[in-house]
């Protein structure tokens, strides 16, 4: 007998009550929340042919999919590692009779090869909002507003948001001349902030000018609304690096109209999702916490393989670890036991029937189970008292 067997793999985790339950009260508030934005929910297949997942800004997927052959078609199949792509194919093929904006919401279960290396778990219940058909900085400014009544809906109302935009490291790399290669490797050194590498390759590769130089500052270019303004004494006579700085300080304006008490971090360096992101990125993070909570940004024409292109910007957040940082909730009301009954079973049902429908929990009890109320998490009983069935705190 192998005593392994209960057992999961490393990063795959299960929910026990009263964890499942809350996270189930949690999605049910935050796809209530989207509902009454205007956001329609949708629900993707676990899983889809994998050219269907992994086409167009969905590359960025590859590593973390799992992939499996179908049996019937002998096609490779993908479980998801990402509920996006889904979303967007479902934009762009099966919404082709709105040719205006379009609010779509999902939730489900998303499966990762690996995890994030920081202990994260490769299995999860991933929840979001996407807009599409609109590319102005309003749909970006609702998209963060949204998320930021997500993660106050979860219990987290302090966050802290980070904006960057990828359109300026790819507008200085495009007119430095850089490479594919030199391209990603500068991109990674940039993600470790790490300037004397960053430094070093471009001494290697001989860069010079404005691009060379605006590749060097951009990993200092970090703070508060200042460094949008440090960033146009050196960067702003490359027509997209400033195309992006203005859509950046537009979305901040937004931002300081819309949610005056949040505060705005800028990281010029940050590119997170960079091969799939077209335009401003944004993240959010709980105090104490490095890890971040939620993010999203704006990835324009990620419908083209599906036929049609449109703009888009949307957020996700992963609601096992908004459920793990939130505030426990306080305890519930527990419930009714109602012990088995003999002769007075039919009375006792109705009796039932009636709590219940008032939106009690009422567990039943057995013949022959003479305990198991606090255990079942009652803290009433229901009794008989002068033909009458009543409740009795335990």
């Amino acid at each position: 007998m192998n005593s392994d067997r209960w057992l999961l793999p490393e990063g795959i985790e299960e929910l026990l009550p009263p964890e499942a339950e809350r996270l189930d009260r949690l999605q049910r508030r935050l796809l209530e929340l989207f509902r009454r934005w205007g956001y329609e929910l949708v629900m993707p297949p676990l899983v889809e042919f994998l050219d269907s997942l992994l086409t167009g800004t969905g590359n960025d997927l590859d590593l973390q999919t799992f992939k499996l052959t179908d049996q019937i078609s002998g096609r490779l199949l993908g479980v998801r590692a990402d509920m996006t792509p889904q979303v967007a194919r479902i934009d762009a093929h099966r919404m082709l009779q709105r040719e205006g904006p379009v609010r779509l919401c999902y939730h489900g279960t998303v499966l990762n090869t690996r995890g994030d290396g920081l202990g994260g778990a490769r299995s999860f219940s991933q929840i979001g909002a996407e807009l599409y058909g609109h590319a102005g900085v309003e749909s970006d400014a609702e998209m963060l507003v949204l998320m930021l009544e997500t993660l106050a809906t979860a219990g987290l109302p302090e966050v802290f948001l980070d904006l960057g935009h990828v359109g300026i490291y790819r507008g200085l790399a495009r007119a430095a001349g850089l490479s594919g290669e030199q391209e990603s490797q500068l991109f990674d050194a940039l993600q470790r902030k790490a300037a004397p590498e960053i430094d070093a390759y471009l001494d290697r590769w001989a860069m010079r000018g404005k691009a060379a130089e605006g590749l060097r500052e951009l990993v200092w270019l970090n703070g508060g609304r200042e460094v949008l303004a440090r960033a146009r004494q050196g960067l702003a006579e490359l027509a997209e690096v400033a195309s992006a700085l203005d859509q950046l300080e537009h979305l901040a304006q937004a931002l300081e109209t819309l949610r005056p008490d949040v505060p705005l971090h800028f990281d010029l360096a940050e590119l997170r999702g960079y091969r799939y992101h077209t335009g401003v990125v944004f993240t959010a993070y709980a105090s104490g916490q490095g890890r971040a909570i939620a993010q999203g940004g704006r990835y324009d024409d990620i419908g083209r393989v599906f036929g049609r292109a449109r703009p888009a910007t949307g957020f996700s957040a992963d609601l096992n670890r908004l459920m793990a940082l939130a505030p426990p909730p306080p305890a519930s009301a527990g419930g009714i036991f109602a012990p088995a009954a003999g002769e007075e079973a039919v009375s006792q049902a109705q009796a039932v029937r009636e709590l219940r429908a008032r939106g009690e929990r009422v567990v039943q009890g057995l013949p022959g189970q003479h305990s198991g109320a606090l255990e079942a998490g009652c803290d009433r009983l229901l009794v008989l008292a002068d033909g009458q069935w009543q409740l009795e705190n335990i």
